[in-house]
């Protein structure tokens, strides 16, 4: 069928997953090191607005736009591009703000287990150059949504699609999982006890993409997480993790609540996420 054909010649006669993992995992790198040099180079706001300009174009070229009209329509599917309902905007919402929330109740349980390391997550992410508190702001926000668009885009839609069509679903989150996990393995901040975390943000990120048919929940959850992540982790323009390791406060009733909402915020994901995927299948 015109339009819907992968590439010929050599490429074709690669494994469908290899393919997959290699296609995705480049486009990731390529689109998401766009942000970092504009910024450091153009400064804030100019790097922004290059950015989002950017981000916009990737977005329309991803989803089926512009050349190659011949893979058009492989790239729209690969995007997973579809007709939501006010239901799945709803459910979807849901799915990703619980999603965000989770990753970083999940982050505070972590560090009330062993010492959070503040340089370490600071490395690599010093907005001090940019004098303007709001400018941070932006800067972080900026941030979050070009990793999330180019992250989603590239391991939820390029890789794991292909790869749910030819091996199902749970073989297709695996290893996009597993490719989002290796890829963020050079951060300062990925210490062994992060591994898991990223891990499952990748699982929970990829069962969001399959259940709801489309990249837009995973990307506003993406966003929100990394928002979160930048600001508060990472750059610490809002101010950093305190709280001490039960190791030296003992099991306090306030990591009790912690480990509770740890566990209601990922079962609220999981629920949005099974009846976003009812949704679909009712369609």
């Amino acid at each position: 069928m015109p339009g819907t054909s992968e590439p010929g010649g050599v490429w074709a006669r690669i494994p469908v997953t290899l393919r997959a993992v290699l296609s995705g995992t480049a486009m990731v790198i390529v689109a998401a090191n766009v942000w970092p040099p504009l910024l450091f180079k153009l400064g804030m706001p100019l790097a922004a607005c290059a950015e989002i300009l950017f981000l916009a174009c990737f977005v329309f070229w991803a989803s089926g736009g512009g050349p190659p009209r011949r893979l058009r329509v492989l790239r729209r599917d690969r995007f997973r591009v579809r007709a939501i309902t006010g239901k799945e905007w709803l459910w979807g919402i849901a799915a990703a703000v619980a999603f965000a929330a989770t990753i970083h109740a999940a982050i505070v349980v972590l560090f009330r287990m062993v010492p959070y390391p503040t340089a370490i997550f600071h490395r690599g992410y010093d907005f001090s150059f940019i004098p303007a508190r709001s400018m941070q702001w932006a800067a972080c926000i900026v941030s979050a949504l070009s990793a999330a668009i180019c992250e989603e885009t590239g391991f939820r839609g390029t890789m794991q699609q292909p790869i749910e069509l030819r091996h199902g679903p749970t073989i297709g989150i695996l290893i996009s999982s597993a490719m989002f996990t290796l890829v963020h393995l050079n951060k300062s901040w990925a210490m062994i006890g992060m591994v898991p975390i990223v891990f499952g943000a990748g699982l929970l990120l990829g069962a969001l993409a399959h259940a709801s048919g489309t990249l837009i929940f995973g990307i506003i959850g993406h966003t929100v997480m990394d928002i979160g992540l930048f600001a508060y982790w990472w750059t610490q323009i809002v101010g950093t993790f305190a709280e001490r390791p039960i190791s030296e406060s003992g099991m306090d009733q306030a990591f009790g609540i912690e480990c509770a909402a740890l566990g209601l915020l990922l079962a609220a994901t999981l629920i949005s996420i099974a009846r976003l995927r009812k949704l679909r299948v009712l369609a």
